[in-house]
């Protein structure tokens, strides 16, 4: 069983050129959505994905996770027994006491927060605000490598992420007890290589990577079904 979570400003659609790969080959494949709403929420949300799913019981579960979506797995893992490896994929992979803040160093993102994003009150969230990526950021900073057709759409249909996720408190790490994998896109500008392999380094992640932007999952999804066979025939 392979589930695939999503990272911010993007959905499930994200995953599609990797789940059509995966479902070729006979795997069961879910990409539950990712509600961006805060470290917290989004955690507790795939959790319970993972936990009460009747469809996911006494299954043998690859947790795969795209950006920020690798701070959500890391947290929503724990205490899910059936999750037997962890595969980040151009993803933050963070230990007790990070925030995804503490994490952007050299990003295209941690400059001056107006002029990167597009910032709206969320209703009923007192303080917190949803970003959405300006158009002009997402070819060169989020979408680099992939054509500008492709990055224009990207652009157009992005999901926000909550302002609070960028600064929540991590606490234990799955990765502490669960084998982990990652795909590292030489040319992220997200998160730069460099900050990439020394996440996958400290969580004892096996590395591979791939001549590819922050989208490796869009650009290159045949290297990404090839890293997550390689944890499904590891832990099965």
């Amino acid at each position: 069983m392979i589930v695939l979570e999503h990272g911010a400003w993007a959905d499930a659609s994200s995953w599609s050129s990797v789940i059509s790969r995966l479902q070729l080959l006979g795997f069961t494949v879910y990409a539950p959505p990712n509600p961006l709403r805060g470290l917290p929420q989004d955690s507790d949300y795939l959790h319970q994905f993972l936990t009460q799913n009747p469809a996911l019981q006494r299954q043998p579960v690859i947790l795969v996770a795209h950006s920020y979506g690798g701070a959500v797995i890391t947290s929503a893992a724990v205490g899910a027994p059936e999750v037997r490896a962890l595969v980040y994929v151009d993803a933050f992979i963070p230990d007790q006491g990070d925030t995804v803040a503490s994490l952007l160093s050299g990003s295209c993102l941690a400059g001056n927060p107006a002029d990167l994003f597009n910032i709206v009150p969320i209703p009923g969230a007192p303080g917190d605000l949803d970003l959405y990526l300006k158009p002009s950021v997402v070819p060169g900073c989020f979408a680099n490598g992939l054509r500008a057709s492709r990055a224009a759409v990207i652009a157009a249909t992005q999901r926000p992420l909550a302002a609070s996720a960028l600064a929540a408190t991590f606490g234990p790490p799955a990765w502490k007890t669960i084998p982990s994998w990652a795909v590292i896109g030489t040319e992220d500008h997200v998160i730069p290589a460099a900050s990439q392999t020394f996440m996958a380094k400290r969580a004892g992640a096996h590395i591979t990577d791939v001549d590819a932007g922050h989208l490796s999952l869009i650009s290159d999804p045949s290297v990404v079904t090839r890293v997550i066979l390689e944890a499904v025939q590891a832990t099965g």
